[in-house]
C-alpha cells in the first residue's frame, strides 16, 4: 500500500483535532494570565514550541516506528548522555538544573528522556516477551528505568522522575507482567519511600512539606501549603462560568505560584469557570480514548501496542497528577499539565509523541526484518 493512501486510511483524525484544540487553548490561556508582564512572553515562546513540536510530529508520524528497534541501545545511550550532560552543564533556575542550551534555545533532556524511555523500554521487554512473567525480567525492566530516573532525581526533579516509573508501570503490565510480582514491588518501592523519608538523604524538605500539605494545609512550613489553598480560593471563585479572561483576579494579583504553567488549571477554573474546566478535563478523555483505541488496534504488534501503551500512560500520568494538586488532592509534584502548560520543551515532546501515537496507528501492519 502507498504511503499516501496508508497515511489517508488510517491517520486518526479525532486525535489530531483534540491536541491542537488543547495546544491553542494553552496559549490563549498562557497569554491572559500573563499579559500584564509583556517581557516574559510565555504565549510566544509556547507558539515557537507548538510549531517546533508540529513539525516533529509530522516526522514522527511518516517514520515507521519499528525502525527504533534497530536503534533502541544507541537512543538509551543518547538518553543518559543527554541526562549527564545536564548534572555538569546545566543551567540552573529555582534551584533546579534542568536545562542545556540548543542551537540558543534551552533545552530539558527530562522531557526528551520520557519518549526515550518508551521507546527503548518497549524494544527491551519485546526482546523478553516469552519471560516477561518471570520476576528476573520485571526486575532487570525496572533497573533499565531507574538509571535515567535516578540522575533526572539528581537535578533534583521528583516529578519526571514519578513519570518515568509511572511509564515503566503501564508498559510492563500491557507486556503481560504478572500481577502477584508488580503487586510486590509496589509494597517494596513503598519501604524504599519510607526508609527514604526518614533518612533526609534524597526526599528534600520542601518534597516532604508538599506531601504534609494534603493532611494539613495550615502546617506546611515551605508556604506550598499557602500556595494550594490560594488555587483552592481561586478555582472556587470562578463559579460555573468563570470571571473571564484576562480578569482572574488571583493570576494578575500574583496569588498563584507558576500560574503559566503549573497551576494553569487553577487559572481555568477562575476564568473560565466549572464549564471551562469540565471542557478542558473532557478534551483529554477524548485524548486519552483515542490513544486506548489505537492500543487495542495495534494489539497483534506487540511493540507498537507498548509505544501507544507508554505515551497514554505518560498523559495521563500527567493530567491526574497537576488537576489532582491544582485542587489539592495530591500533594505538587512540578509536572505540567499536557499541552496546556507553559513550556517550549514540553509542548515540543508531547507533540512528537502525539505523532509517535500517529505512526502507531498508520504502520502498525508494517513488519520490519
Amino acid at each position: 500500500m502507498a504511503v499516501g493512501t496508508r497515511l489517508r486510511k488510517n491517520l486518526d483524525i479525532p486525535l489530531i483535532v483534540v491536541a491542537y484544540l488543547l495546544a491553542i487553548t494553552g496559549v490563549i490561556m498562557i497569554y491572559s494570565v500573563t499579559y500584564r508582564d509583556p517581557s516574559a512572553a510565555f504565549h510566544k515562546k509556547q507558539i515557537i514550541g507548538i510549531c517546533l513540536g508540529t513539525v516533529g510530529l509530522t516526522a514522527a508520524a511518516m517514520l515507521d516506528y519499528h525502525l527504533y528497534l534497530r536503534i533502541a541501545r544507541q537512543i538509551y545511550g543518547v538518553n543518559l548522555a543527554l541526562l549527564v550532560l545536564v548534572l555538569k552543564f546545566a543551567h540552573t533556575v529555582n534551584g533546579a538544573g534542568r536545562w542545556i542550551r540548543v542551537a540558543g534555545f534551552p533545552f530539558q533532556p527530562s522531557e526528551s528522556a520520557k519518549l526515550f524511555v518508551i521507546l527503548t523500554l518497549g524494544a527491551f521487554l519485546l526482546n523478553r516477551r516469552d519471560t516477561i512473567r518471570e520476576a528476573k525480567t520485571l526486575l532487570l525492566s525496572l533497573g533499565y528505568v531507574l538509571i535515567p530516573a535516578l540522575l533526572i532525581l539528581k537535578q533534583p526533579d521528583l516529578g519526571t522522575a514519578l513519570v518515568l516509573l509511572a511509564i515503566w508501570l503501564g508498559m510492563v503490565f500491557m507486556a503481560g507482567a504478572s500481577l502477584r510480582h508488580l503487586a510486590g514491588l509496589v509494597l517494596i518501592c513503598m519501604l524504599i519511600f519510607v526508609g527514604l523519608w526518614q533518612s533526609g538523604k534524597v526526599i528534600k524538605g520542601y518534597q516532604k512539606d508538599r506531601i504534609k500539605t494534603l493532611i494539613s494545609p495550615e502546617a506546611d512550613t515551605s508556604k506550598s501549603g499557602w500556595h494550594v489553598k490560594q488555587a483552592r480560593m481561586a478555582i472556587g471563585s470562578g463559579g460555573m462560568w468563570g470571571r473571564g479572561l484576562l480578569h482572574g483576579a488571583a493570576a494578575q494579583g500574583h496569588w498563584v505560584p507558576e500560574k503559566e504553567s503549573d497551576f494553569i488549571f487553577t487559572d481555568i477554573g477562575e476564568e473560565l469557570g466549572f464549564a471551562g474546566a469540565l471542557i478542558l478535563t473532557t478534551l483529554y478523555i477524548v485524548l486519552l480514548a483515542r490513544g486506548y483505541l489505537l492500543i487495542v488496534a495495534a494489539d497483534e504488534d506487540l511493540y507498537g501496542k507498548l509505544i501507544a501503551s507508554g505515551i497514554v500512560t505518560m498523559l495521563a500520568f500527567h493530567v491526574i497528577v497537576n488537576i489532582g494538586m491544582n485542587v489539592g488532592v495530591l500533594p505538587v509534584a512540578g509536572i505540567p499539565l499536557p499541552l496546556i502548560s507553559a513550556g517550549g520543551s514540553n509542548i515540543l515532546m508531547t507533540l512528537v509523541c502525539i505523532g509517535l501515537l500517529q505512526s502507531v496507528s498508520i504502520h502498525r501492519h508494517q513488519l520490519m526484518f
